[in-house]
């Protein structure tokens, strides 16, 4: 198990990881002091407590809104999925049209 220091708000703080997420754990905590400071820069200081809540809500209404975007992006694949396959139906529809209008044809020259 891998130790990586993590500076946010000028505090270090030694966390554990996996063998390997070391480069990414460091890109995490980077990310949150980057927030933190844009929120101190915004409302001041106003204590620990209170910026970590703030901090956590600003990164869990990012997250939600990732999340919307996915599910947007997930509707709009299904969409095209369906439409792909509704294509592919009417496709198979006209080239069995096309069949039988071909044998209505010959019927009518061998009449």
């Amino acid at each position: 198990m891998a130790k990586v220091n993590v500076s946010i708000h000028g505090r270090n703080h030694e966390v554990a990881c996996d063998d390997g997420q070391e480069a990414h754990l460091t890109r995490l905590g980077s990310y949150v002091d980057k927030r933190i400071n844009e929120l101190v820069a915004a409302v001041g200081e106003v204590g620990e407590a209170r910026l970590l809540v703030m901090v956590s809500l600003l990164l869990a209404d990012e997250l939600s809104d990732v999340y919307a975007e996915l599910e947007v992006a997930r509707t709009s694949d299904h969409s095209l999925t369906a439409l792909l396959s509704a294509e592919d139906a009417l496709s198979a529809n006209i080239e069995n049209l096309a069949e039988r209008i071909e044998g209505i044809a010959e019927r009518l020259e061998q009449a």
